[in-house]
């Protein structure tokens, strides 16, 4: 996507291991991680929920559908 290798991003792990030092690295990656799972799950609710999309079912097929999709996570 932005041409990234293995060099540059070594180098951006340098980096970052510089500037943050190495007991805050872990605690980084975890919050960025859960940032871009939140992301995402953001993404796919939206995509499920596009007004139109669900114009011809009843309303027990969308209750059902919300429960299960409640269930899953």
């Amino acid at each position: 996507m932005f041409g990234l290798g293995a060099p540059e991003l070594l180098l951006i792990l340098v980096i970052a291991l510089v500037v943050f030092g190495p007991g805050k690295l872990p605690t980084i990656g975890h919050a960025l991680g859960k940032s871009l799972h939140e992301f995402k799950d953001a993404v796919n609710t939206d995509e499920a929920h596009e007004p139109g999309k669900d114009a011809g079912k009843t309303a027990e097929e969308l209750q059902s559908q919300t429960v299960q999709s409640s269930d899953k996570a």
